[in-house]
């Protein structure tokens, strides 16, 4: 009897011991769980993305002055001509028949002024004997005028239809490639109202330039000299450089969005570029060598009460140096070096640098928070600038997230509308890149 007790009292302890750790496993809370980052030194540049297409520095159109058939075609894609190049013929049979007729008219009008100056000189003489009337030798001398401005006007005629019999050949005006043509041999162009492009010609393919439009909220930042990195999708894993050639004032507006045209000026000597691509631009408008750096996601990182109270965590009473910005200083209090260290730290234009917090876990385990001032971005990383006496270090872990395993699960079991370790909207998720 007495065995059958102690046996009793044996389960009944191991029943009681499994009931408090299934209790424990069941209600007890998480342990908290951060996402953490380092805050880093290095290297970081700002920049301005844009598309634009690639083309020639000089492109000109070649026409035709003169309308006929094309007689012949010297030239095709691709070649490369220098100026003065014969490119096409226009069949000259009309122009070579005008001018034919030009020097007809203009011997006929010759002949008319040598018979009116003969008249001239006889009725002078006539007139001067008293044999002739004075009106009658007027007349002769209006004769002899109108024959002078009728070889004048003929010589102007003949003059034309040569240059029009020149036009028939079509010459390169610039040394360049040919990368357009648009006639065939026998087609008939017309030059009635505007000249027809017959060629492209692109000047010299080694130098070239892309047109990237740049919004108005970005184009105050983009400077004549600014280095600009670019890729196209031919050639997705190269990267080319170029610079910022001009900043054209006039805007153009899509969408209610104004653009306007900047100017990259590009070297293309290994000739792997070709006009018309699309060109993906960075430009570089700001850069920061040797700073601290931290990912974007802890600057945005920002835990709710629910969140903290669910992990159990806290937040700890931030000291002042961390929290305290760098508006809270009267500058009456401030020593020169302290003042001149406050000004360098303003932004472009003596603007006050932008603030953030970051957040960490202190020695007590809970979390901490201070408060930094933002500079330059790449997107990915931003650079911080804080205090001497900051607790932010170098190599120092910062929150830049929650990671619970039994969130994931507690939402998939309970289907729940949210979950409380839910990175909130202001929050970067892993594996994500943006700017501030």
């Amino acid at each position: 009897m007495k065995r059958k007790l102690i046996i009793g009292a044996i389960v009944v302890a191991v029943l009681g011991a499994i009931g408090v750790f299934v209790y424990r496993g069941m209600f007890a809370k998480p342990a908290a769980s951060f996402r953490l980052v380092s805050v880093e030194r290095g290297n970081l540049q700002q920049s301005v993305s844009a598309t634009g297409a690639l083309g020639a520095v000089t492109t000109v159109s070649v026409g035709t002055q003169v309308s006929g058939q094309v007689a012949a075609l010297l030239v095709d894609y691709n070649d490369v001509v220098k100026k003065g190049q014969l490119l096409a013929r226009i069949d000259p049979t009309l122009a070579q028949q005008a001018v034919v007729d030009a020097q007809a008219n203009l011997d006929k009008v010759r002949a008319q002024l040598l018979q009116g100056q003969r008249d001239y000189n006889r009725n002078r003489e006539l007139t001067a004997e008293g044999l002739l009337a004075k009106s009658a030798f007027e007349q002769s001398a209006s004769s002899l005028d109108v024959a002078r401005a009728d070889v004048k006007s003929a010589q102007v005629a003949l003059d034309r239809a040569r240059q029009n019999l020149a036009y028939t050949n079509i010459y390169a005006p610039i040394d360049g490639v040919v990368v357009d043509r648009n006639v065939q041999q026998g087609q008939t162009v017309a030059a009635s109202l505007s000249a027809p492009q017959l060629f492209l010609i692109a000047n010299d393919l080694a130098h070239m330039q892309i047109l990237a439009q740049v919004g108005e909220s970005d184009i105050a930042q983009i400077k004549e000299g600014q280095p600009v990195s670019f890729s196209v999708q031919a050639l997705p894993n190269q990267k080319f450089k170029g610079t910022v050639k001009q900043v054209r004032l006039q805007s153009t507006t899509a969408d209610n969005v104004v653009n306007y045209t900047v100017v990259i000026a590009v070297e293309n000597a290994e000739n792997k570029l070709l006009p018309g691509m699309t060109a993906r631009v960075d430009l570089q408008t700001q850069s920061a060598t040797n700073v601290l750096k931290v990912s974007n996601a802890a600057l945005r990182f920002k835990p709710t009460d629910e969140q903290l109270a669910s992990l159990g965590v806290q937040k700890a009473a931030a000291p002042a140096n961390t929290t305290t910005t760098a508006t809270s200083t009267s500058t009456s209090t401030m020593s020169p070096a302290e003042l001149a260290a406050r000004r360098a730290a303003r932004g472009a234009g003596g603007q006050r640098p932008t603030t953030a917090t970051l957040y960490y876990v202190d020695q007590k385990g809970d979390l901490a928070t201070a408060t930094v001032a933002t500079g330059v971005s790449d997107g990915t990383s931003t650079e911080i600038k804080t205090r001497n006496n900051s607790t932010i270090k170098e190599g120092m872990k910062v929150v830049a997230g929650i990671a619970s395993p039994s969130s994931t699960v507690a939402t998939a079991t309970t289907g729940s509308s949210a979950s409380p370790f839910t990175p909130s909207s202001g929050q970067q998720r892993p594996g994500t890149r943006g700017g501030i």
